[in-house]
C-alpha cells in the first residue's frame, strides 16, 4: 500500500482532510512510492492558528529556554544524518553523499541559531541628553511562513525555521510536494528535542496552500526559495498584503576562466559545480566563460572528466550523479540539448539518451556539454536546472564581465585566475550577490548571508546570517528620562540627600 505523508500541526501528525493528494515518485525507478496530502484553505487556517496559539508563550520565552531546545535539536539532527539523507535520496534522487552534504549545510544554521543570545543583544546609549538614555532591541514578529523548493528538501527549510524560532517566532513550513518526507522528520526531531507544540508546523500542499499563507492575516512574514517567476509572484502578493518578504529566485551562474588559470583545477570545478546534484542547484555553474585561446583546451578537459562520471541510483555508493526529480523535468532539460545545434551551439556531449540498466523507468539523463553557445540561445537564456553546461567564448576579461553583467540573473559567480589584481577587480565589478575566487560554488558559511542580486532576489533581506536574524525580528527604540531620586516629592524618603 502506498505510504501517505500527512501534515504536522500542533506537535502531532494530522491527516489531510481535503481529499486531495499528490504523487511522490522514486526518481530512480519512476514508481510512485508515496502520496502527500494537499492542504485546503481550512487546513492552512488550522496550521496558522496552531502557530499563533504557540506564539503566545514561545514569543515571551527566555533565550535560555530556546537555546536549550536548539542544542538538543542539533544533537538529534547529527545522530539522524543518515536517516534524513536516505529520505532525500528516496524522493529527490540525489546520491547519498550529496544528501549528507545538504544536511551538513543545514546544520550550520542550527548551530548559528544556538548562538542567538549574542545575535539578539541590543544597544544602549546613556546620557544622550540630561538624564536621557536610548536603548535599541529586536523583537520577534509572530507567525512566519517558509515555502521551500524540491532541490534541497532539508537544507533550505533549515536555512529558515531554526533562526526564526530562535528569534521567538513560530513557523509554518510549506515544503515541496515532490519530496515532502524530510520536512516531517525535521519537525518530529524538533518535538523530540522539546520544542513546544505548534512552534514548528509542516503544511503540505500546492498553490492553494501557498496562496493561503500569502493571504493569511496572521502570517507576518514569508521566506521563499524557488524559481524567479514564482519568487516575483510571492514577493508581489505577500507585500501587497503587508507582509515582510524574502524571496530568492533563479539563477544562471557564470564562471569566468582567465588565460592564466590552472585549467585542470578549473575543469574539475566546472564538472563538480555543473553536474553535482544533477545540476538541480540554484548555485550550479551553468555557463563557463572562457577568455582567449584557452577555450579548446578547457572544453577538452571538461569533456574528459565528464565522461568518467558514474550515473546511477542515489542509494548505490558507486553513483556520482542520480536521476532528475520527475520525468517531465527530465524531458524539459533534454529539450535544451536537442535544440542546441539548431541555435548555433556545438554539442560536445549529449546525455539525453542515457539509461541505467535495471532502472530503465527512472528519470535519467546524462551529462551534456555545449560549446560556443550564443547569448541569444534558449540554452543560455533559461535556467535549465539540470546537468547541462554551456561554454561561451570571449576575447578579453572586459568582454567576459560585460557578458555576465548583461544577464538578468545575479545569484552566484566565480572567477578562476592566478592574478590577485584581476580577482580583486572582478569581485568589485561583477553584478552578483555571491562571488567565488577559484571557488566554483560560493555558498557562504552560516554566519554570513546567502542571496543574489537582480532577478535572483526579491525583497531587501538575504537569507540566514545577520540578514536572517534581522528579517525574523524588528527593531524597537526606547528613549527614557528618569528624575533624579534626590528630586523626589516631599514626604517620599528614598534615602537620598535633598538638593534643596
Amino acid at each position: 500500500m502506498t505510504k501517505t505523508v500527512n501534515h504536522w500541526i500542533g506537535g502531532k501528525t494530522v491527516e489531510g482532510t481535503s481529499g486531495q493528494y499528490g504523487p511522490v515518485t522514486d526518481p530512480a525507478t519512476g514508481q510512485v512510492t508515496t502520496r502527500v496530502a494537499l492542504a485546503s484553505v481550512e487546513e492552512v487556517d488550522a496550521a496558522v492558528a496552531a502557530a499563533k496559539a504557540a506564539y503566545a508563550t514561545w514569543g515571551t520565552s527566555s533565550l535560555a529556554q530556546r537555546t536549550a531546545v536548539l542544542f538538543r535539536y542539533r544533537a538529534l539532527l547529527d545522530a539522524h544524518r543518515d536517516d534524513i539523507a536516505a529520505l532525500i535520496t528516496a524522493e529527490h534522487g540525489k546520491v547519498h553523499s550529496d544528501a549528507l552534504g545538504e544536511v551538513a549545510r543545514g546544520l550550520e544554521i542550527v548551530e548559528l541559531a544556538c548562538g542567538i543570545t549574542t545575535q539578539l543583544k541590543g544597544e544602549l546609549s546613556t546620557q544622550v541628553s540630561n538624564r536621557v538614555d536610548v536603548s535599541s532591541i529586536r523583537q520577534s514578529l509572530g507567525v512566519v511562513a517558509g515555502i521551500t523548493p524540491f532541490n534541497f528538501p532539508a537544507m533550505v527549510p533549515m536555512w529558515m525555521f531554526p533562526l526564526a524560532i530562535a528569534c521567538g517566532n513560530t513557523f509554518v513550513l510549506k515544503p515541496s510536494e515532490k519530496d515532502p518526507s524530510a520536512a516531517n522528520l525535521l519537525a518530529e526531531l524538533a518535538a523530540e528535542a522539546g520544542l513546544p507544540d505548534g512552534v514548528l508546523n509542516v503544511l503540505h500542499g500546492d498553490k492553494v496552500a501557498v496562496d493561503g499563507l500569502l493571504n493569511h492575516p496572521d502570517v507576518a512574514a514569508v521566506s521563499f526559495v524557488g524559481s524567479t517567476p514564482i519568487a516575483r509572484y510571492i514577493h508581489a502578493t505577500a507585500s501587497a498584503n503587508g507582509k515582510r518578504v524574502q524571496a530568492l529566485g533563479g539563477a544562471k551562474n557564470h564562471m569566468l576562466v582567465l588565460p592564466d588559470a590552472d585549467l585542470d583545477a578549473a575543469a574539475d570545478a566546472a564538472v563538480s559545480a555543473a553536474y553535482g546534484s544533477a545540476g538541480e542547484r540554484c548555485m550550479a555553474i551553468s555557463a563557463v566563460v572562457a577568455v582567449g585561446a584557452i577555450g579548446d583546451e578547457l572544453v577538452a578537459k571538461i569533456r574528459e572528466r565528464a565522461e568518467k562520471i558514474t550515473i546511477g541510483p542515489g542509494s548505490d555508493p558507486a553513483s556520482e550523479m542520480g536521476p532528475l526529480i520527475t520525468a517531465a523535468h527530465r524531458d524539459k532539460v533534454a529539450s535544451y540539448v536537442t535544440g542546441a545545434a539548431a541555435q548555433g551551439a556545438e554539442v560536445v556531449l549529449d546525455g539525453t539518451g542515457h539509461t541505467v540498466e535495471g532502472f530503465e523507468d527512472g528519470h535519467w539523463i546524462g551529462l551534456s556539454l555545449l560549446d560556443k553557445v550564443s547569448t541569444d540561445s534558449d540554452a543560455y537564456k533559461d535556467e535549465i536546472f539540470g546537468p547541462v553546461l554551456c561554454v561561451l567564448r570571449v576575447e578579453s576579461y572586459e568582454d567576459g564581465v560585460a557578458l555576465m553583467n548583461a544577464s538578468p540573473f545575479g545569484n552566484g559567480t566565480a572567477i578562476f585566475t592566478r592574478d590577485g589584481g584581476a580577482a580583486r577587480r572582478f569581485q568589485l565589478e561583477i553584478q552578483a550577490g555571491m562571488v567565488g575566487v577559484n571557488v566554483p560554488i560560493p555558498v557562504p558559511v552560516g554566519y554570513h548571508s546567502f542571496g543574489g542580486w537582480k532577478d535572483s532576489l526579491f525583497g531587501d533581506h538575504h537569507i540566514y546570517g545577520n540578514d536572517g536574524v534581522h528579517f525574523y525580528t524588528r527593531g524597537k527604540v526606547t528613549t527614557t528620562r528618569w528624575p533624579d531620586p534626590a528630586d523626589a516629592p516631599a514626604g517620599v524618603d528614598l534615602g537620598f540627600p535633598r538638593n534643596h
